[in-house]
């Protein structure tokens, strides 16, 4: 397969690795980027795991929580004016609250709901699309449920830009869920818990890490023994309750929920545009700031 210079672009831009690391690495995979990915991680080239951070477009994320169910969505638009527009922020809000409503099982579903006065969400949308002169589209949304003994943390953070709903179970104490939701937004999660990690997962980052190890030049007695060290920091990376905390440098994120009574039992963390190429940002550096500062 013939390398194009877009090709090894978008691989220095997934991994930050040299310009020439990352021709030779698809050349070595064939154009393959995961493997290549995986191969500049196994030579200590790569951090792709953090990748996604600096992925963003325009738009909100919003919030609605009423009783024991509450919403999320991302509502995108073109630029970040248009994100402030207060007639575009009272169809998001209108959106919410019809989807809290009615519950649909998909985006492309709530399009045909309709309000009080019989419009369609698809038509709302298209009436909001030719009186503020943007494309909107109407892009995910999650519904959460809990009980009267749970609570419920959101939080929006840059009002809206990065969105986080939790469910804390066993606890009624919203203010430590939205302090959980805080961190989420800031480190950004990819599981609850080390148990939902699948074993595919697990299976092939040891693989990366063994890879990485020998590379190294580590004698192969003692290969195994640092990757299972190694390992334990992926699950930090990736896994919520084994983070440590942003507001307490001193305690993991499960001791602070177990302080609480609780159990964290999902979360939902949407970053505006996240997954569109449209523009670049780097969120994690200043949503870390703010939380700290709360």
């Amino acid at each position: 397969m013939a390398i194009t210079a877009q090709l090894v672009k978008e691989l220095r831009e997934k991994t930050g690795a040299g310009m020439m690391d990352c021709k030779k690495a698809l050349v070595e995979t064939d154009g393959n980027i995961d493997a290549a990915i995986d191969l500049l991680r196994e030579k200590g080239l790569s951090s792709a795991a953090k990748k996604a951070d600096r992925i963003a477009a325009e738009g909100t994320t919003y919030i609605l929580t009423e009783g024991n169910e509450a919403v999320i969505l991302e509502v995108n638009a073109e630029t970040d004016f248009v994100a402030k527009n207060e007639k575009f922020q009272v169809l998001v809000s209108e959106l919410a609250q019809q989807l809290l409503a009615s519950k649909p099982e998909s985006p492309e579903a709530a399009l045909e709901i309709k309000n009080a006065e019989g419009v369609t969400i698809a038509d709302q949308i298209s009436t909001a699309v030719a009186t503020i002169g943007e494309k909107i589209t109407l892009r995910r949304f999650e519904i959460k449920t809990k009980n009267d003994s749970d609570a419920f943390g959101s939080y929006l953070h840059m009002g809206g830009r990065i969105g986080v709903l939790v469910v804390l179970e066993g606890s009624t104490d919203e203010s430590a869920a939205k302090d959980v939701a805080m961190h989420i937004a800031a480190i950004n999660p990819k599981y609850v818990s080390r148990d939902e990690v699948s074993e595919e997962e697990i299976a092939h980052e040891r693989k990366i890490l063994t890879e990485q190890a020998l590379n190294e030049g580590k004698p192969e007695n003692i290969v195994a023994k640092m990757v299972e060290g190694r390992l334990g920091k992926y699950f930090e990376d990736i896994c919520l309750l084994d983070q440590t905390f942003v507001k307490n440098s001193d305690q993991k994120v499960r001791d602070f929920v177990k302080s609480t009574g609780g159990n964290v039992t999902s979360f939902v963390r949407f970053a505006v545009g996240e997954g569109i190429e449209k523009r670049e940002d780097n969120f994690a550096e200043e949503v870390m700031n703010q939380v700290k500062g709360n």
